[in-house]
């Protein structure tokens, strides 16, 4: 069988969730199943860490992918061009993007449709390229892939696609993620914070992870407790921050809200490791990768009641209302102030964690492609 894949997001030191997603399931779907022809496709000059075995064949397609004009120029110019060379069985694209130009089969990974629900939180051209073309590749997919029942829901109902054809596969964690030392705990404190303890936040800094609210919850803590805590924010700047920025300028304790930029997994399993709770007070999300790797580090999460985060979270997570800073605060307190509670949660977090894993998602994700391409017969990873 031969394989086509869109893997334009992996780039060096770069990758975020969907790369993340991307990385993680074609190294272990390229190197089990090693009978089948695998055809890479970048948009640019690529790393040599990404061709995971023998049967993959890189294929640099220009220009670069960097706004919706360049999008559209790729996947309906471009990507046609290609595939009508190599004559794949399948196009499987890990973000979504399809070409609506081409007869080939296509899975797309629809990790959520957010722009649907909040469309003003993306620039002007962004929104309506999302909102255009995700319904159409939506009705052109043989089948769908997206990571959570809530937008395999979501996906079904905004457009009104049969649920028998939408699969979810879970996102995993990287093992590298995992619980550090007490000593480790109070030298990571003493290089980041003064020694202070600390909430956490990783993703990044867009309008619908709610990034405003969590830092006004924060100065509210502060204000109510009594203990010097500072908060470090971990992603790279999106889009529309000026509301973010004007919060910022207006907060009592802004110089404890620590901006540390985006980060190596190396670096962030320190960092989350001696953190008192991850927080992840976001509008909306598909799945919540920040939620597992906190339960694997054994730290409890603070995380929003809506869209996918329970599913994630289950009993080992703190929910609160993302649109209401008392809820963000209170919970906050909660955590700094009940460490037999606080306990609880990272227990319960050890056994929620066993319910995800790269292995399974590629499992669960080479399972659809056999659905597409008509073969499922053939075995798993």
């Amino acid at each position: 069988m031969k394989i086509a894949v869109n893997t334009r997001l992996l780039i060096k030191n770069k990758l975020d969730g969907i790369g993340w997603f991307t990385y993680e399931n074609l190294k272990r779907i390229t190197q089990s199943h090693q009978e089948h022809q695998f055809y890479f496709l970048f948009d640019r000059p690529f790393s040599d860490e990404f061709i995971f075995s023998k049967n993959i064949e890189p294929i640099i397609v220009s220009p670069s992918t960097r706004h919706p004009v360049l999008w559209y120029y790729w996947f309906e110019k471009r990507i046609p061009c290609v595939l009508n060379k190599i004559k794949p069985d399948i196009f499987l694209s890990p973000d979504g993007y399809l070409s609506l130009t081409t007869n080939v089969k296509s899975i797309p990974v629809i990790h959520d449709i957010n722009f649907a629900h909040f469309p003003e939180d993306l620039p002007y051209s962004t929104r309506l390229y999302y909102n255009y073309f995700f319904p159409k590749y939506a009705k052109k997919a043989e089948r769908i892939v997206t990571v959570s029942e809530y937008s395999k829901q979501d996906i079904s109902s905004t457009y009104n696609i049969d649920k028998q054809n939408i699969d979810v596969v879970y996102n995993g964690s990287n093992p590298i993620y995992k619980p550090i030392s007490d000593l480790e705990k109070i030298n990571i404190k003493k290089e980041y914070t003064d020694g202070s303890e600390y909430f956490i936040f990783i993703g990044s800094i867009h309008p619908r992870k709610n990034v405003s609210r969590m830092l006004l919850a924060f100065d509210k803590f502060r204000k109510l407790g009594q203990k010097p805590y500072k908060i470090i924010i971990i992603g790279s700047l999106f889009f529309k921050n000026r509301e973010m920025r004007n919060t910022l300028n207006s907060l009592e304790y802004k110089k404890d809200i620590l901006f540390f930029g985006h980060q190596s997994p190396e670096n962030i399993k320190d960092l989350l490791g001696a953190a008192r709770a991850l927080i992840l007070a976001s509008k909306f999300e598909g799945f919540g990768i920040p939620v597992l790797e906190a339960m694997n580090c054994d730290v409890p999460s603070i995380i929003s009641e809506s869209t996918s985060l329970p599913e994630v979270g289950g009993n080992a997570a703190l929910y609160i209302d993302p649109f209401s800073i008392d809820s963000i605060s209170n919970a906050m307190l909660k955590v700094a102030d009940d460490t037999k509670w606080r306990n609880q949660l990272i227990e319960n977090g050890k056994i929620q964690r066993k319910n995800f894993s790269w292995d399974k998602t590629a499992n669960k994700l080479w399972e659809s492609i056999l659905k597409a391409t008509k073969l499922q017969n053939q075995t798993s990873l």
